[in-house]
């Protein structure tokens, strides 16, 4: 990775170079970016840049603000300027890195960017695109929590840089983990334990499992993320460094109890310059996020079941109690343990009670009548959701995901729910052999069907953690599924191991002995943290060839409204009837029907240009379309006014995501 990025470096330096020399320009591929690594901040705003300059005739790079850490959160908007405003066009937003461990979702996005811009001038699909389109590129929202993953000792971070008092002892990110056996990982260390509530899996021995009694299966062993009790409460690693999931801080079923997901809707200073920038650009018609939720790879367009990594669980778990609110230390208690085990006293009830942490109503008015806050698809919408993620996995010939997460509060559930547009989430690529039919509510696709992807496809598997969970993090068991302490529903962990063993990739630790300060006897080892996130940097350039494709598709499916039809027939005595066909080309309709419940989608607008006194009968002046369905539908307008023979009339046509038309029509 290291000679790499040098190549990186050196051929930026290159560009430079020949940029003074040729006057401050730079050639027609300045620096292009590398797609064998992943890049860290600075390398992907050198490569933002770089792409930029080499096109300044197809792309703009814009900061939508910093980040707590000073960091840019950059956006680069891709179209040809000429033709129709920019601002009056449809355009498709691709976000990525919500999460700070996400971090292929980056590199999707910025090798999208590459393939629009260098195949403008060769591919006519793309320079059609651009020209009656605009592409709104965001490739890393959290650009704080993705540093994590590039530096000297890599702990999974999913969360921004905002501090977080998780334990509730007045302190903030005083506890987070350490690396204790210099292998500059943080993993899981598993202790034997009379007590413990899991055991080896039998499946494979490197995995563990939650005993069951009821099999007359017993535990031995607990689990832990790998460090030390910074803080003398007890726990180990349950309040780290960094406080909020940006992918948990958007307004639709926003989880309000839970810690990650910041102290109140759009909280945070990436999730409000995001939607600052949705909300001034209303021309958006579709928004494409990388992230770690899905409904895409599965079929039928709603969001797929979630499926967490046990092992990584069952470690978080063991700071659930941390997590509670109102937890005094027992100064009697043996050992005064303090807020940690043994005897604690509630005052107050859990953070998720009544009267815990932020606790207010979830939704001002419920049961009290009314009508409620969607939280499925439309179904007048939903038609479109099954097409296009029929064509995502046709393209990309992904049938399976890994690890998933429900998204409460996810920014693509904001897109589709309130913001009123088509809005599509996928981690990117996936694990062979999900076992769980695709479908409402289902994820993975079955085993046979990974044999079905295109050569140079591979098979990948995403992120690591449940809800909140993995080293470092907060809030490991939301969401948990019945019986499995911590888990975020089915366990991912074999398919992982056996996924990560046929690619060889070294994503795995070795168990191996530990002598720890507080537990004695040890053993440290389990998934490493971003190789079971990420897939092999190799892999990067398929699947951005891949979701390059998708986006071009994408964007092809805008509505487009136009005048099909119009005519003026003379009826005499300065009399007119003027006849027209408003028409919606594009594949999607200029309104999804949540668009319309949600009132966030303006009317098409269809209006004549003539005094209002001027028309006799017919039409309004303005009349407005709610929504017109796509592939070529029509409405008809008739107008009968008093005008001058030879005169000009000038009728027009809005759709605030699909662009605008005008006829000039002539009296006679």
């Amino acid at each position: 990775m290291r000679t790499t990025r040098l190549r990186f470096s050196l051929a930026l330096l290159c560009a430079v170079i020949v940029a003074i020399a040729s006057g401050g320009r730079f050639p027609l591929r300045a620096a292009p970016a590398e797609f064998t690594t992943y890049h860290s901040y600075e390398e992907l705003a050198a490569a933002l840049k770089a792409a930029v300059a080499a096109h300044p005739d197809l792309a703009r790079l814009v900061s939508l603000g910093k980040t707590r850490e000073g960091r840019d959160i950059w956006a680069v908007e891709i179209a040809k300027p000429s033709g129709p405003p920019v601002d009056s066009r449809p355009g498709l937003l691709i976000a990525a890195n919500f999460e700070g461990d996400h971090v292929i979702g980056s590199e999707l996005a910025l090798y999208t960017i590459d393939f629009l811009l260098s195949a403008y001038a060769t591919d006519p699909a793309v320079k059609q695109r651009l020209e009656r389109s605009v592409v709104y590129v965001v490739p890393r929202v959290n650009a704080d929590g993705a540093e994590q993953m590039f530096a000297p000792v890599k702990a999974l971070r999913r969360t921004n840089a905002t501090p977080f008092d998780a334990d509730n002892d007045g302190r903030t990110d005083e506890d987070g983990p350490e690396d204790l056996n210099k292998d500059g990982v943080v993993t899981v260390m598993r202790v034997k334990d009379p007590k413990g509530p899991y055991m080896v899996s039998p499946e494979d021995a490197r995995l563990m499992k939650r005993a069951d009694p009821s099999k007359g299966e017993s535990g031995g062993w607990a689990l832990y993320t790998e460090g030390i009790d910074n803080d003398g409460d007890g726990f180990y690693n349950e309040d780290g460094p960094g406080g909020v999931d940006l992918n948990r801080n958007f307004m639709h079923q926003y989880p309000y109890f839970s810690p990650d997901a910041g102290r109140y809707m759009v909280s945070e200073t990436e999730t409000r310059a995001l939607l600052d920038y949705v909300l001034a650009h209303r021309n958006i018609a579709a928004i494409l996020t990388f992230g770690e939720s899905d409904n895409l790879i599965a079929a039928g367009g709603r969001p797929a079941a979630t499926a967490g990594l046990h092992l990584v669980d069952f470690a978080e778990a063991a700071n659930a109690p941390a997590r509670r609110v109102g937890m005094m230390p027992d100064f009697g208690g043996a050992g005064g343990r303090g807020f940690g085990r043994g005897g604690g006293m509630f005052m107050f009830g859990d953070e998720g009670g009544p009267a815990g942490r932020g606790a207010q109503a979830q939704a001002a008015g419920r049961g009290g009548g009314g009508v409620q806050p969607a939280t499925t698809v439309n179904a007048a919408d939903l038609e479109y959701f099954t097409a296009i993620g029929a064509k995502y996995r046709e393209l990309t010939g992904l049938r399976s995901s890994g690890f998933l997460r429900a998204p409460a509060g996810a920014f693509f559930e904001y897109g589709y729910f309130q913001y009123g547009v088509p809005s599509f989430s996928t981690p990117g690529w996936g694990l062979p052999g999900g076992g769980r039919p695709a479908g409402p509510g289902g994820g993975a696709g079955p085993s046979g069907e990974a044999a079905a992807r295109p050569p140079g496809i591979p098979a990948g598997m995403p992120a690591m953690a449940g809800m909140a969970g993995g080293p470092g993090q907060r809030g490991a068991g939301r969401g948990a599924g019945p019986g499995v302490e911590g888990s975020a529903g089915e366990g991912i962990d074999l398919r992982l191991l056996q996924w990560m063993d046929s690619e060889k990739v070294d994503g795995f630790v070795t168990w191996t002995a530990f002598k720890h300060p507080a537990l004695g006897e040890i053993e440290i080892g389990g998934f490493k943290p971003y190789a079971a996130v990420n897939p092999p940097a190799s892999k990067i350039a398929d699947l951005g060839a891949a979701h390059a494709r998708f986006v071009l598709y994408l964007t092809s499916l805008f509505p487009r409204i136009a005048i099909a039809k119009s005519e003026v027939t003379a009826l005499g005595g300065g009399l007119y009837r003027i006849r027209a066909d408003v028409e919606s080309a594009g594949f999607l309709p200029t309104a999804l029907a949540q668009g319309v419940t949600a009132r966030s989608v303006k009317p098409v607008m269809v209006q004549l240009g003539v005094p209002p006194e001027s028309i006799i009968t017919g039409s309004e002046k303005t009349s407005f379309i709610p929504a017109l369905a796509g592939s070529g539908s029509r409405q008809s307008f008739e107008w009968v006014i008093k005008g001058k023979p030879g005169s000009s009339v000038t009728l027009k046509t809005v759709s605030q995501k699909g662009g605008t038309d005008t006829a000039t029509l002539t009296l006679q």
